[in-house]
């Protein structure tokens, strides 16, 4: 029996902190997360190779047949034939790294204890295109080609449910896509510059302009009003308001009310509070630089445009605004005057006055609260979860040793 396996490899450091909390794979970009990616085009239900902290919610299942596959890759047409190839100790590398490989049992278990095999044949890939995430700011970069790739593979061969009267509709009816139960009414969708998808039982409020490339996902709400410029993708049950360009919500998340969020990714269980902004182009229009957890320094980007990345849990009060390429890591609280640093640690407390640590008790006696409105339960597993990041990230609240 076929099994899929997606691995975590060294750039899961680099991915910090959406990584904190889940599987480099269980990233959102384009519509689907790069797990469903691969369990749809391959046919096949996935497990993991993850952090020890994290297998007891994403666990390792292995059979007699295993592919598996780097959790940063995303397939594409070429790729996926190649890998459906693969013979036993046969694998397929970029430049020396494993994308893939197919391994028997006791190849596999060699493997994990030895990290080495002998006998495994690499093919090196040649004209093989596909997207591969190595940092935060790749997943809104690349996040246009992602939702064009996915609106195709899911909506080939299929019929859109019907696009209300109501609405003003600028470019081909064939890049919009409306999933069942979608509500659209009273909206601007132009689908010139790229597609758009709205998934199942999905709302778009009145008076919303929208863009395409868009990716508004299950359940998730685009409020009265908005103004969403594509590249973006709003993740399952997330609820979304004002001005929106070029991000990424992996879902779960509230950016309800006015205020501007643009080139960004938000974990899930965030909340940005009204009015607040960040900036995603510096006033000089230099090079941004972001937070690096691995070498913990700024390290340069490439990019003019890039700002907020936020871990999961972690929220922010009304009227903060953040500077140009924040990081912010897991289960932050943000709030007050001014401009916060540009890299807030996991569990902090206050602002651009000065933080303390927010209590882990407190932070999950909320989360608890949080999901519990989505009806989604707060398990004694991801309790553990919490506890262990609050553990690993101690050394970024410099202020408690300092106290």
């Amino acid at each position: 029996m076929k099994n899929l396996i997606l691995f975590d490899d060294d750039i899961r450091d680099h991915l910090l902190p959406l990584t904190f909390t889940r599987p480099i794979c269980e990233l959102r970009i384009g519509i689907l997360t790069i797990r469903e990616k691969w369990e749809k085009w391959l046919g096949i239900d996935a497990s993991y190779i993850t952090q020890d902290y994290l297998s007891e919610k994403y666990p390792l299942k292995i059979t007699s047949e295993n592919i598996v596959i780097n959790g940063s890759v995303m397939p594409s047409e070429r790729l996926c034939r190649l890998v459906k190839q693969l013979d036993f100790n046969e694998a397929l590398l970029q430049d020396g790294e494993l994308i893939a490989a197919k391994l028997n049992k006791e190849q596999f278990e060699h493997l994990m204890n030895n990290e080495d095999i002998q006998e495994l044949v690499g093919y090196e890939l040649v004209e093989t295109p596909f997207l591969k995430i190595n940092h935060p700011w790749d997943i809104f970069m690349l996040n246009e080609i992602a939702i064009a790739e996915d609106f195709e593979f899911l909506t080939k061969g299929r019929t859109s449910q019907a696009i209300s009267t109501t609405n003003i509709v600028l470019g081909d009816r064939e890049n919009i896509f409306l999933e069942e139960g979608a509500s659209v009414e009273c909206a601007t969708l132009n689908a010139k510059k790229g597609p758009i998808y709205i998934g199942k039982d999905a709302e778009v409020m009145e008076g919303t302009h929208i863009r395409g490339a868009l990716a508004l996902c299950e359940g998730a709400k685009l409020k009265l009003g908005a103004k969403v410029y594509g590249a973006t993708t709003i993740g399952p049950y997330s609820k979304v308001g004002g001005e929106v360009s070029n991000i990424v919500i992996t879902g779960y998340s509230n950016k309800g009310h006015d205020g501007y969020l643009g080139n960004a990714v938000l974990g899930e269980w965030c909340n940005i509070g009204a009015d607040s902004n960040n900036s995603n182009l510096k006033n000089n229009y230099a090079e941004v630089r972001l937070w690096d957890y691995l070498t913990e320094k700024f390290i340069p980007t490439g990019l003019q445009f890039c700002g907020l990345i936020m871990g999961d849990h972690s929220k922010c009060g009304i009227n903060t605004m953040f500077n140009t390429g924040t990081v912010i890591g897991v289960s932050a609280n943000v709030f007050g005057a001014g401009f916060p640093r540009n890299f807030v640690p996991s569990f902090s407390w206050g602002g651009a006055s000065g933080y303390s640590t927010y209590r882990l008790d407190k932070v999950c006696e909320v989360a608890e609260k949080v999901m519990a409105r989505r009806k989604v339960d707060f398990t004694e597993t991801d309790k553990n979860i919490l506890a262990n990041i609050f553990e690993q990230t101690s050394s970024n609240r410099r202020w408690e040793t300092s106290s």
